[in-house]
């Protein structure tokens, strides 16, 4: 699947001080810019999957828990040693099963905290909640079917609306190359110019069109196509 991008900031700053002998108060504890799950429904494959995104500050994390709505720990990240910089971004998948129940069952309902500490001591926390609602699948339009052989410029993508979603994703990739586009787009969109200069002429590409629920789920479908020569 296409990952999603998403943009949380949120920083805070302690500065602490000395008062006559009494002792240095521990720094504060700061929000994470980014600390988010849900859950991903790939409509073409019919699975499931749920996705865990974390960034820390500059420094990175050396160390990474994320308790569910049970109190199981269902991430659990620490660097082997003070010698490394930590990790300053993490995207966890789950499997991909096309059972919904055993999905549910794995990562429940509710709220997800997170809490990390930094490769120089700072500590970070944050909180998100998981729904299992997910959209309805969009339709595309354009491209109608797999073996379409669409033009290099001014190519228009194209797909029915669902109901009730906040925003739709897009994501074309060319899996040879490794070179992708993904773009977010309003509720009311029901299609995406490409840029011209993106594709390439004789080449395959994936495409993935996402239904965005307002807790963040995402229902994707996806296809394929070919460009002109």
């Amino acid at each position: 699947m296409f990952a999603r991008a998403t943009v949380v900031s949120a920083l805070v700053l302690v500065a602490g001080g000395l008062a006559g002998r009494a002792e240095a108060q521990p720094a504060a504890t700061a929000a994470f810019p980014v600390a988010t799950v849900h859950l991903e429904r790939n409509a073409t494959d019919s699975d499931y999957e749920v996705v865990f995104e974390v960034t820390g500050a500059q420094d990175g994390l050396a160390e990474l828990t994320v308790l569910g709505p049970d109190r199981r720990t269902v991430v659990a990240f620490k660097a082997p040693d003070s010698s490394t910089l930590g990790i300053r971004g993490f995207r966890f998948e789950s499997p991909e099963p096309s059972d919904i129940k055993a999905v549910k069952s794995a990562y429940p309902e509710g709220i997800y905290e997170f809490s990390g500490r930094t490769s120089k001591g700072a500590k970070f926390a944050g909180k998100s909640t998981l729904s299992h609602r997910v959209a309805a699948t969009p339709t595309l339009v354009k491209p109608a079917t797999p073996t379409a052989t669409l033009s290099v410029r001014d190519l228009t993508l194209a797909w029915s609306p669902v109901e009730g979603v906040a925003a739709y994703s897009v994501g074309i990739k060319h899996e040879e190359s490794n070179v992708n586009l993904t773009a977010m787009l309003p509720a009311s969109s029901t299609s995406f110019a490409v840029p011209d200069g993106f594709l390439t002429p004789g080449k395959k590409y994936k495409l993935a069109i996402g239904a965005v629920t307002r807790e963040g789920n995402i229902t994707f479908v996806e296809t394929t196509f070919t460009t002109e020569k």
